[in-house]
């Protein structure tokens, strides 16, 4: 009986060489994938990495019971997408890992931070590839720090932290 692979494992499979390739180790840069393969590459930015971290404490304050890792890798239809930060629950990990690495199954929640080199246009379509991929909620965090909830459609506040605060 033969079988398929589906989009995303080939975009994981693709991962898996660009890791292995020792002359793309070390950049400075975030990697990411287009829904072609080919390499997508974004500078890293001081505020950036900050946003992050303060994404990150705000998470553990609020779900200290998940998982809260940055610059998470996922395999997607549309390429393998880099959430900067993500929140999972230990149970969703154990789903995660037997997907392979990167996951072909996204982490409840999916968190970007806005910056000068995307768009609203690129967050959209980040946004549907992460809740295709299994995401319950997509957050995005804008310039000013403002957080804004998405699941289906925009929310007030997510429904699985619903006191995370609204500005970072």
């Amino acid at each position: 009986m033969p079988t398929t692979t589906t989009r995303a494992e080939k975009h994981q499979k693709r991962w898996r060489e660009i890791v292995a390739d020792p002359s793309l180790q070390e950049l400075p840069h975030k990697v990411e994938t287009n829904q072609r393969g080919q390499i997508v590459l974004s500078p890293h930015k001081n505020r950036h990495s900050v946003a992050q971290e303060q994404i990150q404490g705000l998470l553990d304050e609020h779900a200290p019971d998940g998982l809260q890792p940055t610059e998470f890798a996922i395999a997607t239809a549309g390429g393998v997408k880099v959430a900067d930060v993500i929140w999972m629950s230990p149970g969703r990990w154990e789903h995660m890992q037997e997907t392979g690495d990167p996951s072909t199954l996204a982490p409840e929640i999916c968190v970007e931070v806005m910056s000068e080199s995307n768009d609203w246009d690129e967050m959209h379509s980040k946004r549907t590839l992460y809740l295709d991929a299994g995401a319950e909620e997509v957050w995005v965090v804008t310039e000013e720090g403002a957080v804004r909830f998405f699941a289906d459609e925009e929310m007030e506040a997510s429904e699985i932290l619903p006191e995370f605060p609204e500005h970072v």
